[in-house]
């Protein structure tokens, strides 16, 4: 409750709030103290202060030249259970999200930039298609068709034998075979709808402060009825008003997922009516049943029209982000998954209808769809290259990676996940029943893909070695380096190495576009040689080789082989990893690094992807420090490590220019401009950077030439500014031992920024720079507390 003597206002306490980053930190972990309490939030992201400055407001006296520790804990919005750990078969998913964000931005390409953001969206629409072709593959190809259909498969396997033709019973029909095994991937599609709209509830529906804001910085953003293309608004990266990262509605995607939702459910659940409507039209045409097929084929042409349905919805428009966009694009998200559902249950009646003479043989027909989806994700991201290409040219950002490429680059990794993922499962799968002796098995392009693995892994050796070799050469230069830079008397060798060599493996992660480029390029390259070869031969490349010589045949049999075992593994590895942490809290701690750096940015290619927690996360920050200086007109340093430091900057860039005033930016270990500012120019670029000094005056970065993720963000001084950043930390702080420090110190790298001197320092000059407090303002109505939270919070336990 609001106290009934407030301190007079001139004498409240500065605030500063600490923003973790990956690994699932604690409250107590962040402010030092294992008696916290909850200030404000729920069991996802929530403030906590150390017990005894719950009410500091009130006793503003004991913080005298020191701020108030707060820390906003969001480890839970990624790692927070085991369940979590499932996202990992959603991986392709993501890879293609980030693809979305990866373009160049260039100024003035508005209609580039929508073609840019239409092909991520195609590319993500085909994997959601591959994923459930895959689906329909194992169920529908392997297990309904081939092994029932071959009595030494479905005879010998008890749980199959009532679908076995050779039984007799009324699902010995291929058709109606077919019909119930496609429950398999219609669950899959409905279990990545529900999830998805699951998460879109709790994730995109968070609303930013944006009535403030927009009336604090003019109504930039007010909606002015028309239609709002977030393509467009994005191309740009800085648009008139304000970089992207500070438009009012760029964290509220909730319009944008829900359509692209309804789209990609759609898109599975026609892409299992098309299998099996498909095998029994075939059927009907080829055994001259007139009624039947005629009925087959006006099912087909609907599932055509519905096909282009669900292709002009994904293409109609991108992303809102100059104001909420809190409408919803109703007719596409209720019609479009319904329209697909009445389409699957008619193609499912249809192929139960009885055809006595129907006998399932060899594979199921369709197996060049899996040729088409690779071509067509192939020829997506030719494309989507030359699009980012020629925004690149325009922009000219010269460390963005790859010239410009990253965004096709991952987007091809993303189809290279896919393909071995759903690859890999399909083997498993035909392996278990039987193997290639009992049953045809999979497609013959899997096993063209499987035998081109080991090439691409001899080609990735290469760049791998010369990495290697060019790390120990870095460290054994810059060993003289060290001990000049610390001025040992009497120098160490081994010490040195261990130094020099931290500082060098560091360096490795700038070497990461090089390995990205060399992967996404050669799988391209194989991946086309894999369609041409199937296509061509429509035999494994064993068979296809025997005619050359035994020894091509066996060096292809032989890569066949081993490019199996290896896709299998890497899918088996994935479930194992997923169940390890499900059990495991280390492990899970692990998976939840993974989705803390790739879930950052919203959904806005995929919505089957994990969500993005910033849509969260960044509304909470942007709330917290908006209705704290709001209420005290006190002064508050925002300090961020490592993705904290990346959430920290982006809440910032939300914040109305009256609230802005008083707050500061302090960033350590932060990867905002070597990995955020290399991989997505469009958002973390010079220009949105330097944008982001230019508004906040008080800025100051921390960094070490030892810490592989964080490092400097090169901006000037501007106007009355320093620059940014601090030189670079020692890094151990001394290079042996001393009266102050008499046992060796260790080499940090990338945490416990806040144990260097430097950091209190640099916290203390950015307070002192900042405004002095305001009057305080009257008391709100409501029983807000002094600080800002909700009424009846601060005697909350953090658990």
């Amino acid at each position: 409750m609001t106290p009934a003597n407030p301190a007079p206002r001139g004498e409240g306490p500065a605030l500063e709030l600490l923003v973790h980053g990956v690994g699932g930190a604690t409250a107590q972990g962040v402010l030092g103290d294992p008696r916290t309490v909850r200030i404000t939030g729920d069991g996802k992201a929530a403030v906590f202060r150390r017990t005894e400055d719950a009410q500091a407001e009130l006793h503003p006296e004991r913080y005298a030249g020191r701020p108030v520790p707060e820390a906003y804990c969001w480890s839970n919005l990624t790692s927070g259970n085991g369940a979590r750990a499932l996202w990992l078969l959603l991986l392709p998913f993501m890879v293609a999200n980030l693809a979305h964000w990866m373009r160049p931005g260039a100024v003035g390409s508005r209609r580039t930039t929508r073609v840019y953001g239409a092909l991520v969206r195609l590319v993500a629409l085909s994997l959601t298609v591959l994923l459930t072709a895959a689906a329909c593959e194992v169920a529908l190809d392997l297990v309904a068709w081939q092994c029932a259909g071959t009595h030494a498969c479905g005879g010998a396997r008890g749980r199959l034998e009532f679908l076995a033709s050779a039984h007799g019973g009324w699902w010995s029909q291929p058709g109606r075979r077919l019909a119930l095994a496609a429950a398999v991937p219609t669950a899959l599609v409905a279990l990545l709808w529900y999830l998805s709209n699951r998460t879109w509830s709790a994730y995109e529906s968070q609303r930013p402060p944006a009535g403030p804001r927009a009336a604090a910085d003019g109504g930039a953003d007010t909606d002015d009825g028309g239609e709002d293309d977030g393509d467009g608004d994005e191309g740009e990266g800085e648009g008139p008003h304000r970089p992207a990262l500070g438009r009012t509605g760029f964290w509220y995607g909730r319009r944008l997922v829900a359509r692209l939702r309804a789209a990609h459910t759609a898109a599975g659940l026609l892409t299992v009516a098309a299998a099996v409507t498909g095998a029994a039209a075939r059927h009907d045409r080829a055994a001259g049943a007139t009624a039947p097929a005629v009925y087959g084929a006006v099912l087909e042409a609907a599932l055509a029209l519905a096909g282009c349905a669900v292709l002009y919805v994904v293409l109609r428009r991108g992303r809102s982000e100059r104001r909420l966009d809190a409408r919803l694009d109703r007719a596409a998200v209720r019609l479009l998954p319904g329209a697909a559902a009445l389409l699957l249950a008619a193609g499912l009646g249809y192929a139960c209808w009885s055809r006595p003479g129907w006998v399932s043989a060899g594979s199921l027909p369709g197996e060049e769809s899996f040729r088409v989806i690779v071509l067509a994700q192939g020829a997506l991201v030719v494309a989507l290259a030359a699009t980012a290409r020629r925004l690149h040219r325009r922009a000219r950002h010269p460390r963005a990676v790859l010239g410009g490429l990253g965004g096709p680059a991952v987007a091809m990794l993303a189809c290279a996940l896919g393909g071995v993922m759903t690859g890999g499962v399909a083997q498993r799968v035909a392996d278990w029943l039987g193997g290639p002796g009992v049953i045809p098995g999979p497609p013959v392009l899997l096993s063209w893909q499987a035998s081109v693995i080991p090439a691409l892994l001899a080609v990735l050796l290469v760049p791998a070695l010369w990495l290697a070799l060019r790390t120990w050469r870095t460290a054994r230069r810059l060993a003289p380096a060290v001990e000049r830079e610390y001025g040992a008397a009497r120098p160490d060798a081994a010490r040195s190495r261990r130094i020099a060599g931290t500082r060098a493996r560091a360096r490795l992660t700038d070497a990461a576009p090089v390995i990205v480029g060399v992967v996404s390029a050669t799988t391209l390259l194989l991946g086309a040689a894999a369609v041409v070869g199937a296509w061509r031969s429509g035999r494994p490349p064993a068979r296809t080789l025997a005619d050359s010589g035994p020894l091509l045949a066996t060096a292809a049999e032989a890569a066949q082989a081993l490019g199996s075992w290896l896709v299998g593994l890497g899918f088996v590895l994935f479930v194992a990893m997923g169940r390890r942490a499900y059990r495991d809290a280390s492990a899970r701690r692990t998976v939840g690094i993974l989705w803390d750096v790739g879930t950052f940015w919203p959904r806005a290619a995929h919505p089957f992807a994990p969500p993005c927690y910033a849509e969260r996360a960044v509304p909470d920050l942007t709330w917290r420090m908006c209705t704290w200086t709001d209420r005290t007109g006190g002064r508050l340093v925002i300090s961020g490590h490592s993705q904290g430091s990346v959430l920290a900057a982006a809440a910032v860039w939300q914040l109305p220019s009256a609230a802005r005033r008083r707050v500061a930016l302090l960033t350590y270990g932060s990867p905002l401009e070597r990995l955020y500012g290399r991989w997505f120019p469009a958002y973390f670029g010079p220009a949105a950077l330097a944008g982001l000094h230019e508004e906040l005056d008080c800025w100051r970065n921390l960094w070490r030439p030892t810490d592989p993720i964080g490092g400097p963000v090169m901006l000037p001084a501007q106007g009355r500014g320093r620059e940014v950043d601090r030189p670079a930390l020692a890094d151990p702080l001394v290079y042996g031992r001393c009266d102050r420090y008499p046992l060796p110190e260790p080499i940090l790298g990338h945490s416990d920024y806040r144990a260097d001197p430097a950091f209190a320092e640099e916290r203390a000059r950015l307070l002192a720079r900042l405004a002095p407090p305001l009057p305080r303002q009257g008391p709100a109505s409501g029983g807000t507390r002094a600080d800002g939270g909700a009424q009846g919070s601060s005697g909350r336990s953090s658990g």
